[in-house]
């Protein structure tokens, strides 16, 4: 548990969430989301003590109102929010990391992409339910999983579609050269990264040339006896 939360609150507040593959929600077994969300605003409160220089502001007002009022929405619905003791400030728009505990599925937070430094826990009770949890959702950019079992490994990554996945840690797998990067279905088209990222923009012309005699020739109609003859040579 503590490795999966400082890779987890590495990934998640790094440039205060504003990252196209920070978690955009964890799914932890039930009997210990209270202390995984415990655990997660620990770290946040110990990396970022004072959300001094190494924390990073909100681009623009906007993306800090919408995110306060989606925790504020998620409150109002039931959710536990756990805060980092710093105060939020608009006029910096600093907006400390936030936690929250079972989110109405209705509420903003569940439904758009955050892009900012909340972070929903959600408690399953079998693998197979969360399995089915991610399912039900559209393919994420980035998938990460906990687990040193790889047996319990291959059944999540032969289980899920993603666009890439970092196992026991937090986007690492984009920093990887060598491996594609990019997301499928929902979250995008195409790879690139080394070879991937040459072939995808590179257009591969298709030139065919043919020899002295055009064979494609004695495939046009009339048809009659030739092409039948034709085409039992070929069928053979």
């Amino acid at each position: 548990m503590t490795k999966a939360v400082k890779a987890i609150a590495y990934g998640k507040f790094i440039n205060a969430g504003q990252t196209c593959i920070a978690p955009d929600y964890v799914l932890v077994p039930r009997e210990r989301t209270i202390e995984f969300a415990e655990m997660i605003i620990g770290e946040a409160r110990r990396a970022y003590p004072d959300l001094g220089p190494d924390y990073s502001s909100m681009i623009n007002e906007r993306a800090f109102d919408r995110l306060t009022a989606a925790i504020t929405e998620a409150e109002l619905g039931g959710a536990k929010v756990l805060r980092h003791h710093a105060p939020s400030d608009r006029a910096r728009r600093i907006l400390p990391p936030v936690v929250v505990i079972d989110a109405p599925q209705e509420s903003v937070l569940m439904r758009e992409e955050i892009f900012g430094p909340v972070l929903p826990v959600i408690g399953y009770d079998s693998l197979a339910d969360a399995l089915d949890w991610v399912n039900s959702h559209p393919h994420p950019l980035a998938l990460y999983l906990f687990a040193e079992d790889t047996r319990e490994q291959s059944r999540v990554l032969d289980r899920t579609q993603s666009g890439g996945v970092t196992v026991n840690g937090t986007l690492l797998h984009i920093a990887q050269e060598g491996l594609p990067f990019g997301g499928v279905g929902a979250s995008g088209w195409g790879a690139y990264h080394g070879k991937q990222g040459f072939d995808q923009f590179t257009h591969q012309r298709a030139v065919f040339k043919t020899g002295f005699f055009n064979s494609a020739t004695l495939l046009a109609p009339p048809y009659g006896k030739r092409a039948k003859n034709l085409l039992k040579f070929l069928m053979r």
